[in-house]
């Protein structure tokens, strides 16, 4: 399975960025589809998760501001990103697992990153 990230910029705090993951093959052959971010000087850690059933998890972080959404037609799972903070800065990982219920950090497949700047 390979995952294509994109979308990434520079956004201004308080702004709204969206991202996108597409993968090779049928979404909903995929169980669960989530993102992960890298900050420099920071452990990897998770933001969001959707599974095929379309149970979705958020971290704490972002919960309230980040929404994710599957697109099934287009095999894309979307992460909006509205209000983000310069904290939400880094390189946003996609990965993704046909187990629904295996941890983030267990993902059988990541994608290549996108940064994300968020700055004044």
């Amino acid at each position: 399975v390979q995952l294509q990230a994109s979308g990434g910029g520079a956004v201004h705090p308080g702004g709204s960025l969206r991202l996108s993951c597409t993968a090779s093959r049928g979404r909903k052959t995929l169980g669960v589809i989530g993102w992960a971010r890298q900050s420099q000087g920071k452990r990897c850690e998770f933001i969001a998760s959707i599974t095929s059933g379309g149970s979705i998890l958020y971290s704490d972080s972002v919960k309230g501001r980040f929404t994710i959404s599957s697109d099934n037609a287009k095999n894309a799972v979307y992460l909006q990103m509205n209000s983000p903070v310069p904290e939400d800065t880094g390189v946003y990982f996609c990965g993704a697992d046909f187990d629904p219920h295996c941890g983030w950090w267990t993902f059988e497949w990541w994608g290549q990153g996108t940064q994300v700047t968020v700055s004044s």
